[in-house]
């Protein structure tokens, strides 16, 4: 008895990722326009919601059948209205909003970055002219500051419970790499008797002192400007915060910031890392292993790291056992060791 054959193959999955570009482009005029709060707030007809943003029917209408499509809206009898998805995170009147990462994920320097990807295939690194993070690059980086800081908030209040923030425990707290500032400010916000210090760039330093003050910690919030590699980081720290930083760099640089992390901390102190970590295999899961391509296409030779690979470059840097921590419907994890 013949056994039933695989399904045939076609072209479509080719098709749809060579237009997937398209995806990006559609979801981020629309939050540029502001459909999704305009409709969140009872325009649902294409003339409304035209009227309402300042651009012509036709145009919302093919927009907003092509967001019906892709899942972000429902569309029933002519009229849109928001899936619950788009309602938390794509209406601007939602607390979780979280529109103005588009400024930096779909920002036109990524593009850049992937059309030179088979180039950076053949050389083993970006062939863009800004790979290299050790230095400054204060318009990217000041863009990811005032963009990202939305997205933060299930990790920093996870960062929160891991080490005990609400317990009002006092605490030193370094966050190297601060940007926007809101995994250290949250720290702060939810540990009265905490103190932060933030490093980055100058430039990028303002951004997150403006969020220390409207989040009402300024003054337990200090700025120490510079590389992270070079600026003085100061000593005694209770937990030094790296999140997101070292998958920017090959492991031995990684390791040279590690050993500072390690100098700066107090005995007993921990280095916590927030990250992509990849399984093994390096293709699971999907979200974390993809972003390998990410730093490929943007870095002169960063990548996403296993946790093996953490514990390597921890251990390495003279710090202690590693243990890692998955987060609930987030694509990163943390990874914490202690001095």
């Amino acid at each position: 008895m013949a056994t039933q054959s695989a399904a045939r193959p076609t072209p479509e999955r080719i098709f749809n990722t060579l237009t997937a570009f398209q995806q990006t482009a559609a979801l981020k005029a629309a939050i540029q326009l502001d459909i999704f709060t305009k409709i969140g707030e009872g325009a649902g007809q294409p003339a409304a919601i035209a009227k309402q943003i300042g651009a012509a029917e036709r145009g919302v209408r093919i927009l907003c059948d092509y967001l019906s499509i892709l899942g972000f809206l429902k569309k029933e009898n002519g009229r849109y209205t928001l899936t619950p998805e788009a309602a938390m995170f794509l209406d601007k009147r939602s607390p979780a909003w979280l529109g103005s990462m588009a400024d930096f994920i779909a920002d036109e320097v990524h593009y850049r970055n992937f059309a030179l990807l088979a180039e950076a295939v053949r050389k083993g690194g970006t062939a863009a002219q800004h790979g290299d993070n050790t230095q400054a690059h204060d318009e990217l980086w000041v863009k990811f500051a005032e963009a990202m800081a939305p997205m933060t908030l299930p990790a920093s209040m996870f960062i929160c419970k891991l080490i005990d923030a609400p317990s009002g425990k006092a605490m030193n707290v370094l966050d190297i790499a601060a940007g926007h500032g809101m995994y250290g400010i949250t720290v702060a916000r939810q540990n009265p008797n905490a103190r932060v210090t933030a490093v980055d760039w100058p430039a990028v330093l303002e951004v997150a002192k403006s969020n220390a003050e409207k989040a009402g910690i300024a003054n337990r919030y200090t700025a120490r400007p510079g590389s992270a590699f070079e600026a003085d980081l100061g000593t005694g720290y209770d937990y030094v915060l790296l999140t997101n930083i070292l998958h920017h760099f090959d492991v031995s640089t990684c390791e040279k910031l590690l050993k500072r992390v390690h100098a700066a901390l107090k005995p007993g102190g921990k280095a916590v890392i927030l990250e992509f970590v990849p399984n093994d295999d390096r293709v699971t899961p999907p979200t974390a292993a993809a972003f390998s391509l990410v730093m490929l296409a943007g870095t002169d030779a960063g990548d996403a790291y296993t946790f093996a690979e953490y514990e390597k470059m921890l251990r390495n840097s003279g710090l202690g056992k590693a243990s890692l921590h998955p987060m609930q419907d987030m694509p990163q994890q943390v990874v914490v060791a202690e001095k």
